[in-house]
């Protein structure tokens, strides 16, 4: 099985591999072609464990979608992936949540800045959020949203590299 990748995910397809990865889906659940691509495409990480050394697998903490369409996106995810979504929380720009099996989050909301458009954006754990910034910044990202304390949850940050939106995530 190869490792998770920005190609390899892609490849796979946003809408299926990530959240197949996140929700830590199982045979019994999806026996379908999805599952075998996800298989072939994607090493899904195991929720319950420690956040990874240098050089080992991403840990997904969260997977963050940014739409209009927030109630339909919820209804979607409910119905396909059996997840039950909270009211909009405050702590997270009105975004509804829903826990998933291993420990893992998707949250729905809508845009909070008038620079943000639509977007699926994975936020990974890391032990050092400042030093993975950094090393973003150092290979040229943009910062978006520096290091932020979510009191009771943690901290994200937020960079964009070639187009792309990078969470990070530090409990």
């Amino acid at each position: 099985m190869s490792s998770l990748t920005r190609r390899n995910v892609l490849h796979a397809g946003v809408a299926v591999a990530i959240p197949m990865c996140v929700s830590g889906y199982s045979q019994s659940r999806a026996e379908t072609t999805q599952q075998s691509a996800a298989d072939d495409e994607t090493k899904c990480i195991d929720q319950s464990s420690n956040p990874p050394a240098a050089g080992e697998p991403i840990k997904i903490q969260y997977l963050e979608i940014v739409t209009p369409e927030i109630d339909g996106l919820c209804r979607q995810y409910s119905t396909i992936h059996d997840i039950t979504f909270s009211e909009p929380h405050a702590h997270f720009g009105g975004a509804r949540t829903a826990n998933l099996d291993g420990g893992g989050r998707i949250r729905i909301r809508g845009p909070v800045r008038s620079t943000e458009t639509t977007v699926v954006r994975p936020y990974m754990l890391v032990d050092d959020i400042k030093a993975a910034v950094d090393a973003a910044a150092k290979a040229g990202a943009e910062i978006a949203m520096g290091p932020t304390p979510i009191p009771g949850h943690g901290m994200f940050a937020i960079v964009i590299h070639g187009g792309i939106d990078c969470g990070f995530w530090q409990n």
